[in-house]
């Protein structure tokens, strides 16, 4: 739960390297037997030790002593494994000199190699909700209170190893099945039947932790804000000591880094229980979150018995409240069995104009004069046989809309034969043109602006070439609802020649 930060963290790891290599079986069947033998407490082995171990096993075909050989060599390499000399049994010169080694795991390798076992045995997010763990955490906050952060020797140590244990191994199960509980194989879990028989067990595994944290970590709370600086700084000097009295003959943390990471472990510790400044507990996060998971629990609960009863048929309990009805006397307890029975309505915004009768602002709703208005039905089903409606007649439109659409081809034809008979047309001599007119001046300049010959042929055949301005002449297009300025372009029109036929 350090959140610190540094160069050496960043560093390149090359002891992962034998999980992906080309020969990773081997590797890994290598790493495993050094494994195997260190839990039996059997450290430096030999190749021959190491070759027969891995064979036994028959999982490597056709594996040689030069192949383990060259495998712990790459090991080493790889920082995995450590080597010495092993010439004990050496009976000549030739024997001593010839590369004979020992190997052992290196730490990184050992964790990994933990690691490893412990990934093959998962089977979801695991953890647990146990309120214990608060009860250690509460006896320890309580001796270090009480001793004034004054221990014997030794006795800090033990303390703090059963206080931050105890801290971290509750936070890890708490997050670990509270992940386990947003996980897929949950959902899927919760959508099933078989979750309505173990619901009851789960809420109230849920609820008994609930209840043991808003007790116990209250208590803890008020342990840790009774601590104060002093003492805690005085109970971390003591475990420094502590753990520098311990013999060791590898590098290991000087009395100042160690100081510094417990006083961080004892940072996190009350921060995970105390609020400071504007940043909420993680106690608080945790209570949160597993109310939440209580009432997603319900919920998938309810959705599940919701759908079971989905298919069960009320006819008999509807028509036993129908009986009901008919056998009141009074609208009033009509409307009181309603209300009981059914509950409000969703309510439906319908439009119409409220005829008042009188201006009373306490009337009752009932006594309002009733806005009828038909409404569709949304079934998909019909109930019955519509009548055939007549095919509707809508020749008259169509010749409306023909005769309207023949005048205007008419006025265009008209247009392009009077622009064919000037046969060049300059935008600064049209004088004063009206809104069909400007329209269909612009429509052939854009036709022959998209074309790369600057031109296009009408439907009478007719050529429409555009000249553009020179020197980027402007002029003013005078139209009736307005001006246009626009450059003074030059429309030329070709008329195909047509031969005449000569009878005779």
């Amino acid at each position: 739960m350090d959140h610190s930060m540094s160069t050496a963290m960043l560093r390149g790891v090359p002891e992962f390297r034998y999980l992906n290599a080309d020969n990773v079986a081997r590797y890994r069947a290598v790493m495993r037997f050094f494994y195997q033998e260190y839990q039996r407490l059997r450290y430096w082995l030999r190749v021959e030790e190491v070759f027969e171990g891995v064979k036994q096993w028959g999982i490597l075909e056709d594996y040689t002593v030069e192949q383990c050989q060259a495998d712990l060599e790459q090991l080493k390499d790889w920082r995995n494994l450590a080597s010495r000399h092993d010439g004990g049994r050496a009976q000549t010169v030739e024997e001593y000199m010839r590369k004979k080694s020992q190997y052992v795991l290196t730490p990184y390798s050992i964790e990994i190699e933990r690691m490893l076992q412990t990934l093959e045995t998962i089977k979801g997010y695991g953890g647990s909700l146990e309120t214990t763990y608060l009860d250690t955490i509460a006896e320890c906050l309580v001796a270090v209170r009480e001793s004034g952060g004054f221990f014997k020797e030794g006795e800090a140590a033990i303390c703090w190893e059963k206080l931050y244990q105890a801290f971290k191994t509750m936070h890890e199960n708490a997050a670990d099945f509270i992940a386990s509980m947003h996980s897929i194989q949950a959902e899927q879990m919760m959508a099933t039947e078989a979750f309505l028989l173990m619901k009851d067990k789960l809420t109230d595994y849920l609820q008994h932790f609930i209840k043991g944290l808003q007790k116990k970590a209250y208590q803890i709370e008020g342990h840790l804000s009774k601590i104060s600086p002093i003492v805690a700084e005085t109970f971390v000097e003591h475990v420094v000591k502590d753990e520098m009295r311990k013999p060791r003959l590898e590098d290991s943390f000087s009395s100042e880094e160690m100081a510094n990471s417990l006083q961080q472990g004892w940072q996190n510790l009350r921060r995970w229980f105390l609020v400071e400044g504007n940043e909420q507990s993680e106690l608080v996060l945790l209570e949160r979150a597993t109310k939440e998971t209580i009432a997603k629990v319900v919920r998938c609960a309810v959705r599940l018995q919701e759908r079971k009863r989905a298919g069960i048929s009320r006819k008999k309990e509807l028509e036993y409240v129908a009986q009901w009805f008919d056998r009141l006397d009074s609208l009033n307890d009509a409307h009181c069995l309603a209300a009981y029975v059914f509950g409000l309505f969703p309510s439906r915004h319908l439009q119409g104009e409220d005829e008042r009768t009188t201006d009373l602002a306490d009337i009752s709703m009932w006594n309002e004069v009733p806005k009828i208005r038909p409404v569709r039905s949304r079934s998909r089903k019909r109930l019955s046989r519509s009548e055939a409606e007549p095919v509707r007649q809508s020749g008259s439109r169509k010749q409306a809309a023909r005769a309207v659409i023949e005048r205007q081809l008419q006025e265009e034809r008209e247009f392009v034969q009077r622009m064919a008979e000037k046969q060049q047309v300059r935008i600064s001599e049209l004088g004063i043109v009206d809104a069909k007119t400007r329209l269909r001046l612009l429509q052939w300049i854009g036709r022959c602006m998209g074309n790369g010959s600057r031109s296009f042929v009408t439907a009478e055949g007719i050529k429409v070439r555009l000249q553009l301005a020179q020197s980027d002449e402007m002029t003013t297009l005078v139209c009736e609802d307005g001006k246009l300025d626009m450059p003074d372009y030059t429309l030329s029109f070709d008329v195909p020649y047509k031969e005449e036929t000569v009878h005779g």
